[in-house]
């Protein structure tokens, strides 16, 4: 009995270690979890999406293809308001979020399913922690500044196009539309832009468009550029000098009387 004992209380101690640490669990959890949210996110799709993009992603003529596109270019254009599109137009804007943040993880993971594309980035990736604000501004200028101005104050484009202002926009949603490449915007994976780059530019962003921010030079005119700054050169500056050609004219005629 005592050996019978023994062995019994071995099986137990044995199963219940297993048990305790043994990941397959846990891999069955994850996945049961996922299955459940592409399930949630293919509801959602039907009733939100699929008139426009296909039953299964795959697009119409009223919508581009979303097989491929990821996590992060649902994340940006749900979690953005810019989809579901209000009306057809030259470019969707940004406008109030119709779903909650679970339910745009929900529809993120359907279009998933449906083929390989970028991530959610995670807030360790597009965080200010490790960025170097001067290396952003020089990346920022090199490669967005034509569209969304120095300071990401946005700018017209062309055929009715434009380049959305970037001030107050969140960290997350900046990171996924330089992965993803929004509408008219080029994209820039981290091929082509490293990790660290785009956490540069991001940091660069929220310096310079930041609550607490104040502009070095003093009166930033907007922070609109060379137009801006160039029309109020033109409208003082060369207003003071025909000012001054007028008065020292007055001045040579009034000495040739006298």
């Amino acid at each position: 009995m005592a050996a019978l004992v023994v062995l019994l209380l071995a099986l137990a101690c044995t199963g219940g270690l297993y048990a305790a640490f043994a990941p397959a669990s846990k891999a069955q959890a994850d996945d049961t979890a996922q299955s459940l949210a592409i399930d949630e996110g293919k509801k959602l799709y039907s009733v939100g999406c699929a008139s426009c993009h296909g039953t299964g992603g795959q697009g119409t003529t009223d919508g581009p293809s979303l097989v491929g596109v990821g996590a992060a270019a649902v994340d940006f254009q749900v979690g953005t308001g810019r989809m579901p599109a209000q009306q057809p137009g030259a470019q969707v804007p940004k406008k109030k979020v119709i779903y909650t943040q679970a339910e745009i993880d929900q529809l993120a993971a359907y279009i998933s399913s449906l083929g390989a594309g970028p991530s959610i980035p995670t807030k360790a990736q597009y965080g200010p922690d490790g960025a170097d604000i001067a290396k952003g501004g020089e990346l920022f200028r090199t490669n967005c500044a034509q569209c969304h101005n120095f300071t990401g104050k946005g700018g017209a484009l062309t055929h009715g196009k434009f380049a959305p202002s970037l001030e107050g926009v969140d960290p997350k949603h900046i990171y996924e539309a330089m992965q993803t490449g929004p509408q008219n915007m080029p994209s820039f994976p981290d091929t082509t832009m490293s990790e660290q780059n785009k956490k540069d530019i991001i940091a660069y962003l929220n310096a310079v468009n930041g609550d607490d921010t104040e502009s070095p030079g003093g009166l930033e005119l907007g922070g609109l550029g060379p137009v801006s700054e160039g029309l109020f050169a033109w409208i003082f500056g060369l207003g003071a000098l025909i000012a001054v050609a007028v008065w020292v004219a007055a001045r040579t005629a009034k000495a040739k009387k006298s």
